[in-house]
């Protein structure tokens, strides 16, 4: 666990810093840096290999600080999405943690907010407003 933690605020540090202007303009100098040496090495096979194996490493390494930074920022916004819903009246708390469904459930749902959104943009058309929840109506919620 504490390996984890300690994986997760490097890879934060790290995301921050590779993300600053003075970090892209750091690798620009790099690039301009290798192209001006390429006359003085004779443009040899050498001269390019270090600059393939060095964007080759910078890149491979990236993709995990990335797709960490990626995991986390997504799992903040759904449980974000979530607590919006779950404070929501006449949300529906059945919506929460749909990341975690399988395919099929998931395209069950999506059919019938499809469902909804159409006989919405209906209604809508026809004048009628669209702000409507979709739970029978009660003492709180009178029938349209």
């Amino acid at each position: 666990m504490r390996l984890r933690s300690h994986y997760a605020a490097t890879a934060k540090t790290i995301s921050r810093l590779t993300g600053r202007p003075g970090t892209f303009l750091l690798a620009v100098g790099v690039i301009v840096v290798w192209i001006v040496t390429g006359p003085l090495f004779d443009y040899s096979d050498t001269w390019q290999l270090v600059i393939n194996t060095g964007t080759t490493i910078v890149t491979f390494l990236m993709v995990f600080l990335i797709q960490n930074t990626q995991n986390r920022d997504t799992a903040a916004i759904q449980l974000k999405l979530d607590e919006l819903i779950r404070a929501t009246k006449g949300a529906h708390n059945a919506v929460l943690d749909l990341e975690e469904l399988d395919e099929r459930s998931l395209e069950e749902f999506r059919g019938r907010y499809e469902t909804l959104a159409r006989l919405a943009r209906a209604r809508l058309a026809e004048g009628e407003e669209d702000t409507d929840t979709p739970e029978p109506a009660t003492a709180e919620t009178p029938p349209r």
